[in-house]
């Protein structure tokens, strides 16, 4: 089975314990304003192109006859910085799988292993399952999830994973609704059985200023999710850097 990548990042210190590598999956159901990486909320393959160096040459817009090229209407290949690129690229999960644990002692050495991240992992979670069970009892595996799935589906991957990290923005539906496109009512009820689940999880905020960073909204957080681990994490201010690159733009 085939699931598209969108990066791989080897040596992550800040996806679960230990050294990492983090494997993003692409395709995303929600929208938050604040997302740092525009590149994976498309759960198809896109052009990207990198703005910052670029010569204005036109040359990436010339006819083509590279067959890889012709979906995208721009040579990939003949940019002199090499400034034009894809966003997506498909992976078996027995490649994959050999990948990853090719980096097996280093992981067990520090405590780490591989994180599933994204976008939203569980939107490809079939591929998801299939690449944990080749993993599975030979390093630990985590995922960084929105908690934005059928019950089912949460449930079938997160019960194979070591770790789940799991994201909750808002308590409140309506603002739920403004700032990430969709209502928490799913995203509450994985919530609610992963906490009486007894699987390893701990919860994330992202401290975006006068969205996600309320009093309000910090102490109705903490009575959903009770005593579970929870982290706080800084606002990214670099967030918007990459829209114009995937021909998105920043909405906050």
């Amino acid at each position: 089975m085939k699931g598209l990548i969108f990066d791989i990042k080897d040596f992550a210190l800040n996806d679960g314990d230990g050294i990492r590598t983090t494997v993003f999956l692409k395709g995303c159901p929600l929208r938050c304003r604040w997302c740092h990486n525009p590149e994976g909320l498309s759960p198809k393959k896109e052009l990207y192109l990198r703005r910052n160096g670029c010569l204005n040459c036109g040359l990436c817009k010339r006819p083509c006859s590279h067959y890889e090229c012709k979906p995208f209407g721009r040579c990939l290949h003949i940019c002199p910085k090499n400034l034009v690129d894809v966003a997506g690229v498909d992976w078996e999960s027995e490649a994959l799988a050999k990948r990853l644990l090719k980096r097996s002692d280093i992981y067990i050495e520090t405590g780490g292993g591989v994180t599933l991240s994204g976008g939203e992992p569980l939107l490809q979670f079939e591929f998801c399952i299939e690449l944990i069970k080749k993993l599975k009892g030979r390093i630990n595996i985590a995922i960084e999830t929105s908690g934005y799935a059928d019950s089912e589906i949460f449930r079938k991957v997160t019960e194979l994973c070591d770790h789940v990290y799991m994201d909750i923005k808002l308590a409140d539906n309506d603002m739920h609704k403004k700032y990430t496109g969709a209502g928490n009512e799913k995203i509450f009820k994985n919530a609610e059985w992963l906490i009486q689940s007894g699987i390893n999880h701990t919860f994330r905020t992202p401290l975006i200023p006068g969205i996600t960073d309320t009093k309000e909204n910090i102490f109705a957080i903490r009575s959903i999710i009770g005593n579970s681990p929870w982290e706080k994490l800084p606002y990214n201010t670099l967030a918007g850097a990459k829209y114009s690159s995937v021909g998105r733009e920043y909405m906050l």
